[in-house]
């Protein structure tokens, strides 16, 4: 498979203050709010990793400085957990970026929008295909299929074009989203 159909890379835009989710958002980067036990960035990286991509490119701006420390190695952590025989714990620590996951980061120097920011992945991208992840909304496949990020990677393959997810909200909120309308509706697996 050429580089030009096989999707390597996915873009995590996460510059921006959410003013969605205030209060909760004042003191921690939406992206890190979490659902169950986890943020809502590692859902979505760990979606991205299920895809087959490898080098995850994160774009994070003023105040999302946890994004990075999540991602990375928390020696003191790891160590303490080993002392006192946490082994469990500590494998849960250390899966949170597999071994074969890279994490890059490039910092959004000025709130420009999202268009912007995803523009800024774009040093670390190159000229190859490549996925946008919007991690604050946690979309999930079906409870016996692949996720949704899976299913576009192999649908962009086979197409060797663009894709665009999409879900349902209320009317009421719509403005807190970016809105598209489509002429018609044609799932993934419709091909």
């Amino acid at each position: 498979m050429s580089n030009s159909t096989r999707v390597r890379k996915p873009a995590f835009p996460a510059p921006a203050i959410s003013t969605r989710f205030l209060p909760a958002t004042k003191p921690s980067p939406k992206e890190m709010t979490p659902a169950v036990y986890k943020p809502l960035i590692q859902y979505a990286a760990e979606e991205a990793h299920e895809a087959g991509t490898r080098d995850m490119v994160f774009v994070t701006g003023r105040s999302k400085r946890a994004i990075e420390d999540h991602f990375d190695t928390a020696y003191e952590l790891e160590n303490e957990l080993e002392r006192a025989g946490k082994h469990a714990m500590l494998d849960l620590v250390r899966s949170i970026a597999p071994a074969d996951m890279n994490c890059l980061f490039v910092r959004q120097p000025r709130s420009l929008g999202l268009g912007h920011a995803v523009l800024c992945a774009e040093p670390l991208v190159g000229n190859e295909a490549f996925a946008v992840i919007l991690a604050d909304d946690l979309m999930r496949g079906d409870q016996s299929g692949p996720g949704v990020m899976k299913q576009m990677v192999d649908a962009f393959a086979k197409q060797g074009r663009s894709l665009l997810a999409v879900q349902e909200v209320p009317l009421e909120h719509t403005k807190r989203y970016g809105i598209v309308r489509g002429s018609r509706r044609r799932p993934l697996d419709a091909h």
